[in-house]
């Protein structure tokens, strides 16, 4: 992301963001079949960057400020990628939108670190690193450690009962994953 500039370092940023939220959530899903339900697929329920966030949010996987920093993420790549101008993320309209957002970034323990190895970079072709892009490098670096490694740790949910044409019964892991197989044939 050092390389990138403006737009490109917004939409690039966003994309790692959104790749690293699928993750997490694909985390707690149980696998979906061979032929796979294209459940984030950009025409289906969780395709879009919003969806995740909400779901990730509803299921208890991020916190409120997350959710803030995510939603005002979603909101910036989309003035970036519908903008006729210029756009940088100096700008008082964006700056002031992630100024909330770095105030809490700021309180995680890898920001002050992240913030003396990306000073000691030496200036690319583009000159020098600004310090608007320099914080939200720190921010898209954060979050996406941080949505990975919550996404190691978790493991697909199981529920106690599964509802079938039959009724309620304790659910058990095979039974599940074949019924799961068969609704695919």
């Amino acid at each position: 992301m050092l390389e990138e500039r403006g737009r490109g370092a917004v939409l690039v940023g966003v994309a790692r963001v959104d790749a690293a939220l699928e993750h997490l959530l694909q985390a707690v899903m149980t696998s979906a079949s061979a032929k796979g339900d294209g459940l984030f697929l950009p025409d289906r329920p969780l395709g879009s960057i919003g969806a995740k966030v909400a779901l990730a949010n509803r299921l208890g996987l991020i916190d409120g400020p997350v959710e803030r920093a995510l939603h005002v993420l979603r909101k910036l790549r989309n003035a970036f990628a519908h903008s006729a101008e210029s756009a940088s993320l100096g700008d008082a309209a964006h700056s002031s939108r992630l100024e909330e957002v770095y105030a809490d970034a700021r309180s995680n323990p890898l920001w002050a670190p992240l913030e003396t190895v990306l000073a000691a970079q030496p200036p690319s072709a583009h000159g020098p690193l600004e310090p608007a892009l320099r914080d939200y490098i720190l921010l898209i670096t954060i979050l996406v450690a941080f949505l990975e490694a919550a996404a190691q740790q978790l493991s697909p949910f199981r529920p106690p009962v599964v509802m079938g044409f039959s009724g309620i019964a304790p659910a058990t892991h095979s039974s599940i994953s074949a019924e799961a197989a068969a609704g695919d044939r």
